[in-house]
């Protein structure tokens, strides 16, 4: 009887206490991987990062706004300043001498020395 009874302890496999504490531990860690502090610092940095994005995509919406609106005045500018280059050749070829004194012969005015004022020219 002895010797059943040492037979018996041997053969049946008792389990060991320690090792069960150490796959609950290791279970509790895998459910806590991220506490709940740090998910809300990721979603406060996944706030931030968002809000910082935005507001460079209106930035450089109004700077390409702004481009825009600059190319157009410079356009108008050209356009302006080639008509006014135009409208002074314009008066300069119209204020010749020959061209007044004909019109002034067609209207019928005469050249009389004595009615001539001289006027300061510019």
């Amino acid at each position: 009887m002895a010797l059943r009874k040492q037979q018996s302890q041997t053969y049946i496999p008792r389990p060991s206490y320690t090792e069960q504490p150490q796959v609950q531990k290791q279970a509790k860690k895998r459910n806590n991987l991220i506490s709940k502090g740090e998910k809300i610092l990721l979603v406060g940095l996944l706030a931030i990062v968002t809000a910082l994005s935005v507001m460079i995509i209106q930035t450089e919406s109004a700077v390409r706004a702004t481009t825009t609106d600059i190319a157009l005045m410079e356009k108008e500018i050209d356009s302006t300043i080639k008509n006014n280059t135009d409208l002074s050749v314009q008066v300069n070829e119209l204020s010749t001498y020959d061209r007044i004194w004909k019109k002034a012969e067609e209207l019928g005015l005469k050249l009389n020395e004595q009615n001539v004022k001289v006027v300061p020219g510019q």
